[in-house]
């Protein structure tokens, strides 16, 4: 498949997850009200991918969209991993569907039992590719990651079904030697709910400016 047909497929394919997205209502817009991340972020728009399991005939779309990049972009794949715990039913799906292992990925390591954050399976030298729901910061991600390489895992890519594409992310993957794939990116969310009338150009303003800088954007606009 040529440059040009792998370009249109991910475009074509970005478009239609976001447009599932926006038909699960798992994204909204709060310029006038942002929330707060985890990471301390104050946000106008959300992301609520966890919708998606109650939702089969899109979330289908959303499994697709990652063994098309898989596909497309030459990842190999032993085992299938999922972060604890929005990427778990992603990761499960997309390991069932490819007939691949899968495990998960605890945030903290457990206190009982075998005591290991890694469950699921034995990952020495096996080629992982971690699946996330939503990246913001990174931070969780890359945290997975370094678990995983603790294991004895190889991991060189991630896949996320949108990815907010903040500069820190950016180079935290990139310091981790990790390859970013999102299925479709908030850019094109946006335009999808400028078209169906969910948000208007001057709000649209407001989720641009977030995106290019988060950090600073509550301050300049007076939260």
């Amino acid at each position: 498949m040529s440059y040009e047909m792998l370009r249109t497929s991910y475009e074509s394919r970005s478009r239609e997850i976001a447009e599932a997205l926006i038909a699960i209502e798992g994204v909204g817009f709060r310029p006038a009200a942002p929330i707060t991340f985890k990471s301390g972020i104050q946000s106008p728009v959300y992301c609520d991918n966890r919708r998606f399991p109650f939702w089969p005939e899109q979330w289908a779309k959303v499994i697709r969209g990652f063994e098309g990049l898989i596909a497309e972009r030459g990842i190999a794949v032993d085992v299938v991993g999922g972060v604890e715990a929005a990427g778990i039913p992603h990761s499960a799906a997309l390991g069932f569907s490819m007939r691949t292992p899968s495990v998960f990925i605890r945030k903290e390591l457990k206190e009982h039992g075998t005591k290991k954050r890694v469950e699921g399976g034995d990952v020495t030298g096996k080629r992982v590719v971690l699946v996330e729901d939503l990246v913001t910061t990174g931070g969780s991600s890359i945290a997975a990651i370094e678990a995983l390489r603790d294991e004895g895992a190889v991991v060189s890519d991630c896949l996320a079904i949108i990815s907010y594409d903040f500069p820190e992310a950016v180079e935290l993957f990139a310091k981790a030697g990790v390859r970013l794939h999102a299925t479709t990116t908030f850019p094109v969310v946006l335009d999808c709910a400028l078209e169906r009338g969910m948000i208007d150009e001057a709000a649209a303003a407001v989720v641009l400016d977030w995106l290019r800088e988060p950090r600073s954007w509550a301050a300049r606009h007076g939260f």
